[in-house]
């Protein structure tokens, strides 16, 4: 009897619930959120700024987005995982210096090559990252800190801590040129975003990601190779992270060292306020975009009412905190 009344209490709330239009539902809200959040953004700023409705400023926030928002993808795989990646910024650094050094006039190498270069870099630290991690089990904090302060010793010692200048012109039209009304540099972002959202939401491999993050033991029962997942996860995030000192080489027009500061958290915060996990198994890359939207719309807003960095700082602390605690006030909910 107790299960006959369970049975129709249930098959009453998916009653309901198919009753219930799809956009009334909390589902829906919980999806789009953060689009309207971003929408909202955006009106607000209209309004109290003009010029921010322009098309040169709408373009220069894309600009300024497509850096943050290569490494953010690379990191939403990362914390998909359930790992953390704090030495984007520093291995961005020496992909950087390894590419100008190659395609300067000194040297003269086809722009092709500073790709491989920058990119190839980059994967031997994730490379590295992700042995250390999955294989000899470093805490991820602790591995990519390690990193983060090794690769700004190799970027600033390789060059003396001096910048590289007078690179080929063909590699610094890479970042700076205009294609149908758009900088090459939102392409590079949209490619990217593209086929990180095919890889988590189209393929094995995907679920993969998610089921590593979700419960590591259960995964590992299940028949999936969670050192391997992790260690592919860690040379995406490098190879991303090489792929960005390549356009920021090409961007500002030369190798500086000390280039990529700072770029981990500005990451780490699109991601959280997309709705990625930092305890890893939720999140996507949709939301990490819309994430890197939003939080360059806030610091070009802030930019534009001439509102000091210092500040836009403590605004991407406070928000990263924000995002977190919602996120471990949501497990809870859940896990009671």
């Amino acid at each position: 009897m107790q299960n006959q009344e369970k049975d129709q209490k249930h098959n009453t709330a998916t009653e309901q619930n198919e009753k219930v239009p799809f956009y009334k539902s909390s589902q829906f809200w919980k999806s789009t959120g953060i689009f309207w959040a971003l929408v909202i953004l955006v009106i607000i700023m209209a309004i109290s700024q003009p010029a921010f409705l322009t098309k040169p400023n709408l373009i220069n926030i894309l600009k300024q987005a497509s850096i943050t928002g290569i490494l953010a993808i690379g990191l939403t795989l990362v914390l998909l995982t359930g790992g953390i990646d704090l030495s984007v910024g520093s291995v961005l650094a020496v992909a950087c210096m390894a590419a100008a050094f190659l395609t300067s006039d000194v040297q003269g190498f086809p722009v092709i090559v500073g790709f491989i270069a920058g990119i190839g870099v980059g994967a031997i630290f994730g490379l590295v990252n992700g042995f250390g991690i999955a294989y000899i089990g470093f805490a991820p904090f602790i591995m990519t800190m390690a990193t983060l302060s090794a690769a700004r010793g190799i970027a600033l010692v390789s060059t003396n801590n001096r910048p590289i200048f007078n690179l080929s012109r063909t590699f610094i039209d890479v970042s700076n040129s205009i294609y149908f009304g758009l900088p090459s540099l939102v392409y590079y972002f949209l490619i990217v975003a593209v086929l990180a959202y095919i890889l988590t939401k189209k393929t094995v491999f995907g679920k993969w990601i998610y089921a590593v993050g979700g419960n590591q033991i259960a995964a590992k029962y299940s028949g999936i190779n969670v050192e391997k997942v992790k260690l592919i996860i860690y040379m995406i995030m490098g190879s991303l992270s090489g792929l960005t000192g390549v356009l920021m080489a090409s961007r500002i027009t030369s190798g500086n060292p000390t280039v990529g500061e700072g770029y981990e958290l500005d990451a780490i915060a699109a991601c959280v306020i997309g709705g990625v996990s930092m305890s890893g198994g939720a999140g996507s890359v949709i939301g990490t975009v819309i994430g890197v939207l939003i939080l360059g719309v806030i610091s070009n807003g802030f930019d534009i009412l001439g509102i000091s960095s210092n500040y836009q700082r403590i605004m991407k602390g406070l928000v990263i905190l924000l995002a977190v605690f919602i996120d471990i006030r949501s497990r809870s909910r859940k896990n009671s």
